[in-house]
């Protein structure tokens, strides 16, 4: 069930709203704009029905706030006003407003704003989903990794707790692609991406196809111990595969992985250290692949043997 969020001061005005519309939705309530934050930054709303006088922060203020936050800015926001000028009408639209609803209001005109602004964010979610989805492993893409690796970057930056970026390659894989050929290529991406997947069971954790053969995964909370730990176990089980390779370069189908562990600060930037996790993966291709090269924030690197 879709979630909405209303954010009144009025407790008659948000309760009517929410008998409206508590049979067809998960509806929470806010009674001003501070206690709205903490509700949009701990749940995922599909909808916010925003009353603009309210004391304190009032709704264009919060609406402003949200437009800003990378989480919320796609989220739609009806107004609820008895503000029936041009001039405020306009300023909500340009802040990102998607409509009004002006006081007194109507039960059935409440339910088909709600209800065509539900369509549309769930309809966009779908086409967001589907640009954002690598269409051969189904894991996340390039394009997904690169919009989400800085929001966990900077949620590390703001916990100051441990964050790991690490890079996986296909060992051998063009020798693979020309004695196998691309389709039987695929498959070994596919089954690598799906074993890389099952072994990521935190909500934190993240993995993308990056490109090509080559992945990206993304840990948040593990110290530098044991992420190096965890991605032995992953390269351990793509080897477990036993998929057969071609014999003058390799048994089996493995991976080489590189990586790097720290407590980012604000002044680090996450592009630096994405370079310096393909730079630990190409030392473990240097020394002879299908291992796991890791670096902490000192620069000490570990070495599988």
């Amino acid at each position: 069930m879709e979630k909405i969020l209303i954010v009144d001061d009025s407790p008659t005005q948000a309760a009517q709203l929410k008998s409206i519309l508590d049979a067809d939705y998960n509806v929470s309530v806010a009674q001003t704009a501070e206690e709205g934050l903490s509700y949009v930054g701990s749940e995922d709303f599909s909808l916010i029905l925003l009353d603009v006088v309210m004391p304190g922060m009032d709704g264009f203020t919060l609406l402003k706030k949200l437009q800003e936050e990378v989480i919320t800015q796609s989220v739609p926001v009806i107004l609820i006003t008895s503000l029936s000028d041009i001039q405020h009408e306009q300023l909500g639209l340009t802040l990102g407003a998607v409509d009004y609803i002006s006081k007194p209001f109507h039960p059935l005109i409440v339910k088909a704003r709600v209800n065509t602004h539900i369509k549309l964010y769930r309809y966009r979610k779908q086409v967001e989903y589907q640009s954002m989805t690598d269409q051969l492993t189904g894991i996340a893409n390039r394009r997904q990794h690169d919009c989400y690796s800085i929001i966990k970057w900077n949620e590390a930056i703001r916990l100051q707790v441990p964050f790991s970026v690490c890079m996986f390659d296909i060992d051998h894989f063009k020798a693979y692609n020309d004695t196998f050929g691309h389709p039987a290529g695929d498959k070994v991406i596919a089954s690598v991406a799906r074993v890389v997947s099952s072994h990521l069971q935190r909500s934190t954790d993240f993995v993308a196809r990056y490109g090509g053969e080559e992945f990206v995964a993304l840990f948040l909370g593990e110290n530098a111990n044991r992420a190096f730990s965890y991605l032995k176990k992953i390269r351990k089980a793509v080897e477990n595969l036993r998929i057969p390779h071609d014999p003058s370069t390799a048994e089996w189908v493995t991976v080489s992985i590189g990586g790097i562990t720290l407590v980012p600060q604000r002044e680090n930037s996450y592009d630096v250290y994405l370079k310096i996790a393909d730079t630990m993966l190409y030392d473990a291709k240097k020394f002879g692949r299908n291992k796991v090269v890791w670096a902490n924030e000192k620069m000490v690197q570990w070495y599988e043997d």
